[in-house]
């Protein structure tokens, strides 16, 4: 019987992707477990609610960049452009006069600006995504410093009337109790944004875009407006945790915000956003800015520097990077199918078929295709296993020839 070359099926491919799935979740649920039993105090409220306030701002801007990596690109701004909207909207409200309500919407539409302006230059202009974010990464920061005169930009407390926003991203009761509502908006956005990525014409063709952008293009897809619009979404995603920030931690310094993008990028890969393109999800995004959050706040309850988390972060990046790497490299893997293979699929689908004849028969009848069955499947693991290992001698042999040749 000839050798068959084909590719993977969707078989192992569906098992790559759910390997995937399950991976990041279990990390995250192995490291909080960790933690719990060898941290002090780790296992508290305050723990968690300390993990949850710092995943606001960079799961915002994760689930904005991991659009934009579907699309086969990247985004370095989107870290600055949160600060820079942040810092514009602080001053417009502490030196401009300006109402909070209209302060926040400044700040959404400076980030929206910026997302714009990356989508121009990466689908119009064609320049590289990564010259073109990391221009936009050092004008933001520019900007910010220009309007703000180079001084920090202070939003008002909780306990001030224009403070109400603050309630949103967390809610202090009066007997001192924290609740995390940061979290509840953060899974809501995430929500919407998995079903644009998975349930619109634009997740589609951004998923096509990413896939085959010059398919995408000969199916008639728009290449250029749906690319843009990744950026866009990065941008509005930016805004949104510009705004979280200013609710947490109420000062925003000028040229504030270089490296965000790094730990939103590495949470996107974390959460198994391939980044050749065409691949990724928000919730898995969320598992692992989720899993870096986990490590900033687990590792000083060990008595290890903040530092560490950088350290370990990277770590797990390098991790996520070639896991993705085997992952493609298995899906686009050509497979020979030997006589052996070939012999376990036919009596592989020989046995199901028996299996099927089976239903609705009774007694004798059904007593007879119990025992063909039986039998078919002992012939199955002998044969195969002999054929095998015959297969694997003549492989021997023809190395040794190969290396006796030389």
């Amino acid at each position: 019987m000839d050798n068959l070359t084909k590719k993977n099926g969707l078989g192992g491919k569906l098992r790559d992707i759910n390997m995937q799935k399950f991976l990041a979740p279990a990390a995250l649920v192995i490291l909080y477990v960790f933690f719990g039993l060898f941290g002090r105090n780790f296992f508290s409220y305050t723990s968690l609610v300390n993990i949850l306030d710092a995943s606001y701002y960079i799961g915002f801007i994760a689930i904005g960049v991991t659009f934009v990596i579907i699309t086969g690109g990247i985004d370095l701004s989107c870290g600055t452009i949160m600060m820079c909207s942040a810092i514009v909207g602080g001053t417009a409200f502490k030196s401009w006069g300006w109402p909070m309500w209209l302060s926040l919407v400044l700040i959404m539409a400076v980030a929206v600006a910026f997302g714009f302006f990356n989508g121009i230059m990466v689908s119009r202009l064609k320049l590289p995504p990564f010259i073109a974010t990391l221009g936009t990464m050092m004008i933001s920061m520019g900007v910010g410093s220009i309007v703000s005169n180079v001084r920090s930009a202070t939003f008002p407390t909780r306990s001030e009337a224009d403070g109400w926003f603050k309630s949103i991203f967390k809610y202090l009761g009066e007997d001192g109790t924290t609740v995390p509502t940061g979290f509840i908006v953060l899974i809501i956005t995430a929500i919407v944004a998995s079903l644009i990525l998975t349930k619109t014409k634009m997740g589609r063709y951004i998923f096509a875009v990413g896939s085959n952008k010059e398919a995408a293009r000969l199916s008639g897809v728009d290449v250029k407006k749906w690319e843009m619009m990744a950026y866009v979404v990065s941008g509005v995603m930016a805004g949104i945790g510009g705004i979280a920030f200013a609710a947490v931690y109420t000062t925003v310094m000028p040229a504030q915000g270089q490296g965000f993008e790094l730990f939103a990028i590495a949470g996107a890969v974390i959460g198994g956003t391939s980044l050749a393109g065409g691949v990724g999800s928000v919730f898995g995004t969320l598992i692992g800015v989720y899993i870096m959050s986990t490590l900033r706040v687990g590792l000083p309850s060990m008595d290890l520097q903040s530092h560490y988390q950088t350290f370990f972060t990277g770590v797990v990046v390098i991790g996520a990077v070639l896991l993705d790497i085997y992952r493609n490299k298995k899906a686009s893997e050509v497979k020979v199918l030997t006589p052996a293979d070939l012999f376990k699929a036919q009596k592989t689908a020989e046995i199901a078929s028996m299996k099927d004849m089976l239903v609705g028969l009774e007694g004798a009848a059904a007593a007879e295709k119990k025992q063909q069955i039986t039998e078919a499947r002992t012939t199955l693991r002998r044969e195969y296993s002999q054929m095998k290992k015959e297969e694997k001698t003549e492989k021997r042999r023809i190395a040794a020839e190969e290396r006796s040749a030389r």
